[in-house]
């Protein structure tokens, strides 16, 4: 969700083609090509997201790449945070943070998985706002330049 919500905000101010965005799991039980919940959808949904019926899960044990190529990574919890120091050297040396501790909160996003639609939406919510409060500092952080960002 937080990929697709971030996308947007980025189409919204026409970044997208500046900042490539990728999410991935670091959880044992990430799995490659795993078709996006239906749940997270009807979340996006409500928020005017659709997802490409096509979106599928990224482990990334498996495309580590992603993780030396990253300039800043954004987790949901303090233990994914944990699991990224501690498992993929490649992200020694990066700006790595969970993303409430970006946004200036304290706390983890919890993984809605299993839960009910509202737990989703909920969960969408949360890392809505959190994406909101720290969209300048993204942009900043990654030296893009626009009218939108702070100097």
């Amino acid at each position: 969700m937080a990929e697709a919500i971030l996308r947007q905000m980025l189409d919204r101010h026409a970044l997208s083609e500046r900042i490539e965005i990728r999410s991935g799991g670091v959880a044992y039980y990430a799995r490659n090509g795993a078709l996006a919940s239906l749940d997270a959808r009807f979340a996006l949904e409500e928020i005017g997201i659709d997802l490409d019926p096509n979106t599928v899960s990224t482990d990334l044990k498996s495309h580590r790449q992603l993780i030396s190529d990253a300039a800043l990574i954004l987790a949901m919890t303090d233990e994914h945070l944990k699991m990224i120091r501690d498992g993929f050297p490649e992200a020694a040396g990066k700006r790595v943070f969970t993303l409430k501790e970006y946004s200036g909160k304290p706390g983890n996003i919890e993984d809605p998985a299993g839960q009910s639609e509202s737990v989703f939406s909920a969960c969408r919510a949360e890392i809505d706002d959190c994406l909101q409060k720290c969209f300048d500092r993204i942009l900043v952080d990654l030296d893009i330049r626009t009218d939108h960002s702070r100097s």
